[in-house]
């Protein structure tokens, strides 16, 4: 009980995962089996709405940035090679696949024609984005959407927010009654 010995207990020796030849294969294969995505649609061409964003706005003025925005995938067309994928029942088509990841891997998901079926415009200048909430368009009426801003091509804008002011101004002059503004 007097003694004061202390002991170092160490975990035998290991080969690391990557050193081990069946590891190896498997890591080398293992990304073959997670290429299953949804595909790109070939119906319309995607066309990003371009947007002005004033931002880091100090008493001397704002720093204006150009950024476009695009709309949410729920919203989009998804069919292959012309006939619809997704049913108005929320189901996927048997017509065309069978189970989510058939339908990933067979359907595409369409660009957009923001204006004409989303109600969705760029207001000209640097005044930003005007949505509608009913659009009727060729084959349907569209009712809202859900827009992000993008930072590029294929990255979406990122705001850190913490310490700062987001505002934006929201005309609801035109909002009938009844239905709910809030964004």
């Amino acid at each position: 009980i007097g003694s004061s010995t202390s002991q170092t207990l160490r975990a035998p020796a290991r080969r690391p995962l990557h050193d081990m030849p069946v590891m190896r294969s498997l890591l080398c294969v293992a990304p073959l089996g997670l290429a299953a995505a949804q595909q790109v649609g070939r119906m319309q061409q995607e066309t990003h709405p371009e947007m002005w964003m004033e931002s880091d706005c100090t008493a001397s003025g704002c720093k204006s940035e150009k950024t476009s925005v695009v709309i949410d995938a729920n919203w989009r067309w998804v069919n292959k090679d012309g006939q619809n994928c997704y049913m108005n029942d929320n189901t996927w088509s048997p017509a065309t696949c069978s189970d989510p990841a058939e339908c990933a891997m067979q359907c595409g998901i369409d660009g957009a024609d923001y204006k004409k079926t989303y109600g969705i415009d760029t207001t000209g200048g640097r005044d930003g984005v005007t949505l509608n909430f009913v659009t009727k368009g060729d084959y349907s009426s569209n009712f809202g959407s859900r827009l992000y801003v993008m930072d590029g091509e294929d990255t979406y804008k990122m705001f850190k927010l913490k310490n700062r002011e987001f505002t934006f101004d929201v005309d609801v002059s035109n909002l009938r009654c009844g239905l709910n503004g809030a964004v």
